[in-house]
């Protein structure tokens, strides 16, 4: 027997609980309420949230064969529902292809846990995959960020990004050193993928990019590099095209740059007139994306300056 079966969750566990404390996921074989039990497939209810949000369906019809031929080689964890049904915790990407290959039963091992012990092992869990996307890996250590440090996702970007500004000696030190920058710290040390200061650096500009960009990143299409690189397109069907383009012909990173390149050249030969217009138009598209994302209402000061300027607008346009 392998010996995922035997001791199943182990990548998940360590960080589990080093985060969260020893006992938040114990799936020992020899404890009667973590056995690996098999049980019909048809019994485990999907939550109504999850921390991954796109499945590759050639990967997943891959996985159905290898099912098909050799099984489940690691158990899904689930906990027990009412009425005799089970909640899955973690292994959705087993179970899809358990279902697309025809199973009727599924190995499981089953373990008693609250909403908020549970959600914390999705997200570990989430965080351990092969194939995670750096947006999603982006999105989901801001949400155990968040979790951890009790505030909100957006009171830990500001966190990190004042870590940084602190670290550059751009501002004043007052939170480096504190209880939750330490927290930040182990966090990211637990995971294991990268230093906070490569995070701040280099995944949360993703979250920046415009729409366009940020679902071909989700679907995993294209790699980040280039992404971030076809994102300082600033005409959207252009920028579009270029996706496209760079998506159907696996373009590397210096031929997208050498479009992007051409497309500069191809632009200074429009009338200057149409040129500064179409930069103001994008101007004030890419300003109003920015705005919605960056909540500025939240800020009485920022509110205040936001009104008089919408203000100002208002007035600009009855005139027309």
């Amino acid at each position: 027997m392998s010996s995922k079966r035997n001791d199943p969750y182990t990548a998940i566990r360590k960080p589990v609980e080093l985060l969260f404390g020893s006992g938040s996921i114990s799936t020992q074989p020899d404890s009667k309420a973590n056995a690996t039990n098999t049980i019909a497939i048809t019994k485990i209810k999907l939550p109504s949230s999850q921390p991954r949000r796109y499945f590759d369906p050639q990967k997943l019809e891959e996985l159905s064969r290898s099912i098909k031929e050799l099984g489940i080689l690691e158990p899904l964890l689930v906990r027990p529902l009412p009425e005799g049904d089970y909640e899955l915790v973690a292994g959705e990407r087993r179970y899809r292809a358990a279902t697309i290959a025809g199973l009727t039963e599924v190995p499981i091992v089953a373990k008693v846990m609250d909403d908020a012990t549970t959600y914390q092992v999705r997200l570990v869990e989430n965080l351990q995959r092969e194939d995670l996307n750096p947006l999603e890996e982006t999105e989901g250590i801001l949400e155990l960020l968040a979790l951890r440090l009790e505030i909100g996702v957006d009171e830990a970007i500001k966190l990190l990004q004042r870590m940084e500004n602190e670290a550059k000696g751009k501002i004043t030190r007052n939170v480096t050193g504190n209880v939750q920058t330490l927290l930040v710290e182990e966090i990211f040390q637990v995971l294991g993928c990268m230093k906070w200061d490569s995070f701040v650096r280099n995944r949360l500009p993703l979250l920046s990019l415009p729409d366009d960009v940020l679902e071909v990143l989700r679907f995993g299409k294209l790699e980040y590099t280039k992404a971030r690189v076809i994102a300082r397109v600033q005409n959207k069907k252009t920028r579009n095209d270029l996706l496209k383009t760079a998506i159907e012909h696996n373009l590397s990173l210096s031929e997208i740059k050498q479009k992007i390149q051409e497309i500069g050249q191809q632009s200074e030969s429009v009338p200057l007139a149409q040129t500064e217009s179409l930069a103001l138009k994008e101007r004030v598209d890419n300003t109003f994306q920015r705005f919605k994302k960056a909540k500025l209402w939240d800020d009485p000061k920022k509110k205040t300056k936001v009104e008089k300027l919408l203000a100002q607008l208002e007035a600009l346009i009855k005139e027309d």
